[in-house]
């Protein structure tokens, strides 16, 4: 028989109820096969996804718990089997036999999506299937990208050029200024997010000359003449923008969340030192586990009072030794209270079940087996779960 503590860690990592610090839409009805099943637990794409990616740890761990959760019997589990029985069930059921079990309280979604937003429901849609309300999160790329499609459209009393960068640059400034206050402003709205990883880099400047930011912005917009689509892609603005962001979000006490993803080489959270120094009143929220970087991530919570980290979106996309690797990783310095939980679900309700019982799992089992007494690690069970609440 089990001890009674390993019956009370039991209950904390399976039981508790879980606020879901990271996430995305789901698709509509409608758009319910728009997308490749197959980047459930996968980043890969093209045939990279289709082909490969089913004969990975991570696939075959899914198609198992789905199958299971399906009803489908022995001989059945396969995934081809999986997106058969998924396709028969009424999109409501579906919805709802993947968000019950999960046991989230709420969720936090990040909706600034650019390309898929007429594909995915609101963020107040999903409210059905939480205990609690769920919240905003902004990305200020599109905020960004849509104060520069507003002007664009309007009349700037000025022909744009090199000559009146500076005007355009304080045009620009304020009006992007106004947008970001007004989100700062909403209840609904918990904090920022920023994707300049995927852009340009976590490296992102403290500080630059005005002369950089205003040659980088009169790039940007030479670039929407050229192709009638803003994407900001040009450093020197990038991060003038986050800098923008930061100091507002320092001043409403909104924390900011940040990407680390593509680019290997400028994805280390490490990158961002000279800016967390340089912004000691903002929060900061490394998110997915700062993957494969979770021990740089793991030091920065350690040494600098307002940087959290989210463990996410390893689930359900590494190997459960994987996931564990990482999860030890994170603990290994990184202070308990500065740890928040998520499943960065995305599309398909099954990224929500699959990331809350992966997840569960890994914290019971990495807990269950450290040298330090568990009825010590009792409280950062439930503390990993629920953390997020106090930050939201």
């Amino acid at each position: 028989m089990f001890p009674a503590y390993y019956r009370q860690l039991a209950s904390a990592a399976f039981a508790y109820p879980a606020i879901d610090n990271h996430a995305h839409p789901l698709l509509t009805e409608k758009h319910r096969d728009s997308l490749p099943f197959e980047g459930l637990y996968s980043e890969a794409a093209g045939e990279a996804l289709v082909d490969d990616s089913i004969h990975t740890l991570a696939c075959y761990r899914s198609t198992f718990q789905l199958a299971k959760l399906f009803g489908l019997k022995k001989g059945e589990d396969n995934w081809e089997a999986v997106k058969e029985k998924r396709a028969s069930l009424d999109y409501a059921q579906l919805c709802k036999i993947c968000m019950q079990p999960s046991g989230i309280q709420c969720i936090l979604i990040d909706d600034g999506l650019s390309g898929d937003r007429d594909l995915v429901e609101g963020y107040k849609w999903h409210d059905q299937y939480t205990f609690s309300p769920t919240r905003r999160i902004v990305r200020i790329e599109v905020e960004a990208q849509n104060t520069l499609l507003y002007l664009s459209r309007c009349f700037i009393p000025f022909e744009v050029d090199s000559s009146t960068a500076s005007n355009l640059l304080r045009v620009v400034t304020v009006n992007f200024e106004e947008r970001i206050v007004t989100c700062a402003n909403d209840d609904d709205v918990v904090g920022f997010k920023s994707i300049a990883c995927y852009r340009t880099g976590l490296d992102i400047a403290p500080s630059e000359a005005d002369e950089d930011v205003e040659k980088s912005l009169l790039e940007a917009w030479t670039d929407y003449d050229a192709t009638d689509k803003f994407r900001l892609k040009h450093k020197a603005l990038n991060d003038y923008l986050v800098r923008i962001v930061l100091r507002i979000a320092g001043q409403y006490k909104k924390p900011g969340l940040g990407d680390n993803d593509i680019t290997l080489t400028k994805s280390s959270p490490a990158h961002m030192q000279p800016l967390i120094k340089a912004f000691p009143d903002t929060t900061f929220v490394l998110l997915h586990s700062g993957y494969p970087y979770s021990r740089e991530a793991g030091y920065l919570t350690a040494v600098y009072k307002n940087v959290y980290l989210d463990f996410g979106e390893i689930f359900p996309c590494l190997s459960a030794d994987g996931q564990r690797a990482v999860v030890k990783q994170v603990l290994e310095l990184s202070p308990t209270n500065k740890l928040l939980w998520s499943t960065d679900g995305r599309w398909w309700p099954e990224s929500f079940y699959l990331a809350s019982i992966q997840s569960r799992q890994v914290l019971y089992d990495v807990i269950a087996g450290n040298s330090i007494t568990i009825m010590l690690l009792m409280l950062p069970a439930r503390s990993l779960q629920i953390a997020s609440a106090g930050k939201s």
